[in-house]
């Protein structure tokens, strides 16, 4: 079974050992998950498209790692990582990659669309920026309901050249919503490499069009992940000020298992000198420095995660399929109740 997820007070120190401890924990889970989605993949178990989070690891945990259980997050659809960062369990994600009833949206959502409303976890997303105004609507309820919680959406680079970002952080930065907008800057959207796609390259600078605080920060570093994010969640808890985040990481996979490797928009010495801050190695480097761990302590734990990442795939492969009459449910919203549409969701 899957130990329950560690609990990363949003007060924990970043100079606490343990709490080092818990980010490795959790990013080394990713990186096992993920490589056993490939095999899947490979294996005809998976099937549609399936995005990795290889190499960007330190992304989502680093940022989650502040957020209290009553905080949004939304993701695009590399957002495997995401929801295990955010406490999903690993059975049910990878019974939903399997497209088995027993995943987290029965087996209908796939790879792009993990949703767990219990952990507001508001899905992935396939629409490219298609999410951002939905997470700047999140902000706006928040605020309209007199609440003191964070939206964090996350979505890569390639999103801020279509007009939804821009309308979403316009709206954002003039109503003062608590929402903290995420790069993950991996350097290609698909295969186009960025200088090719935008006419700046210090993306992060978009948001003074919206005078909106921003920031740039190294996404191989889960530590100066999490600093960035804890600054932009209490301009956002407590003054209801939106923040844009470029955190420039980098995936050692390709954009999806249909260019499992690299296809042929980069090098193999650029993926090799990129690979060289691997966001586990960097902060496993730390500890070590610090007399925190050791080799039999990475052995340890890499056994751990691996045998929770088996149970994983052993429960999503007896899990069954959906019934064929479960096509029909969950499509449309059941308006003959007395309660107003909606109000179970605001719950």
């Amino acid at each position: 079974m899957a130990k329950k997820k560690p609990d990363l007070a949003p007060s924990s120190s970043s100079n606490d050992a343990q709490l080092r401890r818990d980010l490795l924990r959790q990013m080394l889970l990713i990186r096992r998950f993920e490589e056993r989605c490939a095999e899947a993949y490979a294996l005809g178990k998976i099937g549609g498209f399936c995005h990795l989070y290889i190499g960007q690891e330190a992304v989502g945990v680093g940022a989650i790692s502040v957020l209290r259980p009553d905080d949004y997050v939304i993701g695009s659809y590399r957002e495997h990582g995401q929801a295990l960062a955010r406490g999903m369990s690993p059975r049910a994600v990878m019974a939903e990659l399997f497209g088995r009833a027993d995943g987290c949206s029965k087996g209908k959502g796939g790879s792009m669309h993990l949703f767990d409303r219990n952990l507001n976890f508001l899905g992935g997303h396939g629409i490219v920026g298609g999410h951002i105004p939905l997470a700047t609507g999140v902000g706006f309820a928040i605020k309209y309901r007199g609440g003191d919680q964070v939206c964090l959406c996350f979505f890569g680079e390639a999103a801020v050249n279509g007009g939804a970002f821009h309308e979403a952080l316009n709206m954002a930065a003039l109503w003062k919503l608590p929402v903290v907008y995420l790069i993950e800057n991996n350097r290609y959207g698909m295969g186009t490499a960025l200088e090719r796609a935008s006419a700046i390259n210090d993306i992060a600078e978009r948001a003074c069009s919206y005078d909106m605080p921003n920031e740039v920060v190294d996404g191989q570093d889960v530590i100066a992940v999490r600093e960035a994010m804890q600054r932009a969640v209490q301009r956002a808890r407590s003054e209801h000020i939106p923040t844009l985040l470029e955190v420039r990481t980098y995936r050692f996979m390709g954009h999806s298992m249909s260019d499992a490797v690299s296809g042929t928009y980069r090098t193999k010495e650029e993926l090799e000198e990129y690979m060289k801050r691997d966001p586990i190695t960097v902060l496993r480097t730390d500890m070590t420095k610090r007399g925190e761990w050791t080799d039999d302590d990475m052995t340890a734990l890499d056994e751990e995660v691996k045998a929770v990442v088996e149970d994983a795939w052993n429960f999503a492969d007896a899990s069954p399929e959906p019934a064929l009459e479960s096509l029909y449910e969950d499509v449309y919203v059941d308006t003959t109740s007395d309660a107003p549409v909606g109000a179970e969701i605001a719950s």
